[in-house]
């Protein structure tokens, strides 16, 4: 089996995504999951109300607090890295709007799942609910829908 390679860049968003609140912490969210930087992204991230997330099998994985979502992303990383696969996000639609403490993005966009013989893009739409806690923007509600999937070739 020959292993699929893709060269691929960091990637440029138009210019009117980054005119709406929250989108360099939402790329920085989605990056920080690519990169399986498990510190940055709970710093970003406020979940006591837990997550609705995407699984490595494309379901529904339901996570109610805290605690809960460190043991899901303590786990997910190590999961990614036994399966050889290598992740990125890929932004298609972004909305935002931000009141004084509170706010939220709508995300469209393609989580791509790079395994060692072929490549899966999972379109998902994304919910995030954003507040200000001690003077950093926190995301404090993710919650993701699955729209399709599709092999890359």
């Amino acid at each position: 089996m020959n292993p699929v390679k893709v060269e691929r860049s960091e990637p440029v968003y138009p210019a009117h995504f980054y005119i709406k609140p929250f989108i360099e912490l939402t790329v920085e969210m989605l990056d920080c999951v690519s990169k399986h930087n498990y510190r940055r992204l709970a710093e970003i991230c406020d979940d006591d109300f837990g997550i609705i997330d995407i699984d490595v099998d494309g379901g529904s994985k339901i996570i109610r607090d805290r605690k809960e979502w460190e043991e899901w992303f303590q786990g997910l990383f190590p999961k990614l890295r036994a399966m050889n696969a290598n992740t990125w996000s890929e932004i298609t639609g972004y909305e935002a709007l931000k009141a004084t403490d509170m706010g939220y993005s709508v995300v469209d966009f393609n989580q791509l799942l790079q395994l060692p013989d072929r490549i899966l893009s999972f379109q998902v739409i994304a919910t995030i609910i954003w507040r200000l806690k001690d003077g950093q923007w926190k995301e404090s509600r993710y919650h993701s829908s699955l729209i399709g999937v599709k092999e890359v070739n």
